[in-house]
């Protein structure tokens, strides 16, 4: 059995997936023209890019 902290990491890992799908299913199509929030949206893209490999990696390490 895991340990409940690893269980977190997975769930947040769902949460990342399913927010950074929505960004660019819908927001960034949403923002229309406005340079302002497409560029806002672009930078929450990396982000949670970045924080989905992150999550990816700590999971990865407990699992072994």
């Amino acid at each position: 059995m895991l340990e409940n902290h690893v269980y977190n990491l997975m769930q947040q890992l769902v949460e990342e997936h399913k927010s950074l799908w929505r960004i660019k299913k819908f927001y960034t199509k949403d923002a229309g023209k406005c340079k302002d929030c497409k560029a806002f949206w672009a930078k929450m893209k990396k982000d949670k890019e970045d924080h989905i490999k992150e999550l990816r990696g700590l999971i990865k390490k407990h699992l072994k």
